[in-house]
């Protein structure tokens, strides 16, 4: 198991026991209820630990209890893992921001967009190159399957972009084929973006991309349980949702992580612990540093967590109302406007099977709650935040 931060009584940290207690007693009635299967929960501040704890069951099959050093598949928190290398290239020189993708993916040299003629589709050359800049924070125009049901939507369900035979050129390949949704620059829209700067990460670097994550980031920070795979002595210890939604009824389908695939999956490929997921979150809230090992300057990291979107619209329900998007991360932009707690400057994302996390450094806060219930996800994430911002008394 990782090496945790330091702990530290939560009331030594401005956390008040009792109202833990609340987070704990909510977690607990939902997993009685039969809602969740199981969760762990850590809450650090002021670089400690104040409240590390697990809830329910590994597994819903199986009676056996949630460890802490339970491996969880993290989905679209690795985006802001994969957006972190991508930026340790830009301090060494390597990228710049404002280039063009096609520079190291030629098959991005000539995006079509589709557009609408007479009431026809049909594609028309992009009015400008989509850049790195535009990866990062998600304006490259690119879409995901699920996000839409318009002809470009089913297009994308029908192409095969992923699959455990499949390489991630492949991946760029087969995208780089597809039109864009929108013109590159104009429009805030989640989307494979992070997929292919995950591709690009391995032309720059001459390295898979679980290769030169494992190297800049994972060992130096002392995360040595995330991965694109879990090897076979720690299959036990993977956390697993209920095989149907307890809401819908519909089966509950999770990607392999118990052997390696060729695809290593740049915006959600990654299995990890909440210790080690810690490790990274300290590493950002202390401005790109960990225990006297600097991954990025205070600067860069200013820059991923402040807005990149200013005026721009945003498509979609998935970035909420009164925040931004930076490199990689979702920004709080003010105190009020949006409908749950938080402060200025807090970023933060969330995994597609329930994970989730959130940075506020103006409280020298952050926290994460890992769980692999898909389809409540949304609800589990606002709860959690809630009630760890109603913790602190001071």
């Amino acid at each position: 198991m990782t090496s945790l931060l330091a702990a530290a009584p939560p009331e030594s940290l401005g956390l008040s026991p009792e109202r833990l207690a609340r987070l704990d007693a909510a977690l607990e009635a939902e997993i009685e209820r039969q809602k969740l299967p199981g969760a762990v929960a850590m809450i650090a501040r002021r670089g400690k630990v104040a409240h590390f704890k697990a809830y329910g069951r590994l597994d819903p099959r199986q009676d056996v209890p949630m460890p802490k050093d339970a491996i969880f598949r993290i989905y679209s928190m690795t985006k802001p893992v994969v957006s972190v290398a991508v930026m340790m290239l830009v301090e060494e020189g390597r990228l710049l921001l404002s280039q063009p993708v096609s520079m190291y993916l030629p098959e991005f040299a000539s995006p079509q967009v589709l557009v609408e003629n007479e009431g026809q589709l049909e594609t028309a050359p992009a009015g400008r190159a989509i850049t790195v800049h535009d990866l990062l924070r998600h304006t490259a125009g690119f879409t995901y399957q699920f996000m839409g049901a318009t002809p470009l939507h089913q297009r994308y369900a029908a192409a095969g972009l992923f699959g455990r035979g499949k390489t991630n050129a492949d991946f760029t390949q087969a995208l780089a084929a597809l039109p864009l949704l929108r013109q590159p620059g104009t429009a805030w829209a989640y989307s494979h973006a992070t997929d292919v700067l995950g591709r690009l990460v391995e032309v720059v670097t001459g390295r898979s991309l679980g290769e030169h994550l494992r190297e800049a980031i994972f060992e130096p920070l002392g995360m040595t349980e995330t991965a694109f795979h879990v090897d076979g002595s720690n299959h036990h210890r993977i956390a697993e949702p209920f095989a149907k939604d307890p809401d819908s009824g519909a089966p509950v389908s999770v990607f392999d992580v118990r052997s390696p695939s060729a695809q290593e999956m740049g915006g959600a490929g990654l299995a990890s612990t909440a210790a080690d997921y810690a490790r990274f979150m300290e590493m950002m809230l202390s401005g790109g540093q960990l225990g006297g090992v600097r991954l990025l300057g205070p600067k860069t990291v200013r820059l991923m967590t402040s807005d990149h979107l200013g005026a721009l619209p945003v498509s979609g329900d998935l970035l909420p109302v009164g925040h931004g998007f930076g490199l990689g991360f979702a920004v709080r932009l003010q105190d009020g406007v949006a409908a749950g707690a938080g402060s200025a400057g807090q970023y933060f994302w969330a995994g597609l099977a329930g994970t989730s996390f959130f940075i506020d450094p103006k409280e020298q806060l952050h926290a994460q709650l890992m769980i692999q219930q898909p389809g409540r996800r949304d609800h589990y994430r606002q709860l959690f935040r809630e009630l760890v911002y109603a913790a602190l008394v001071d």
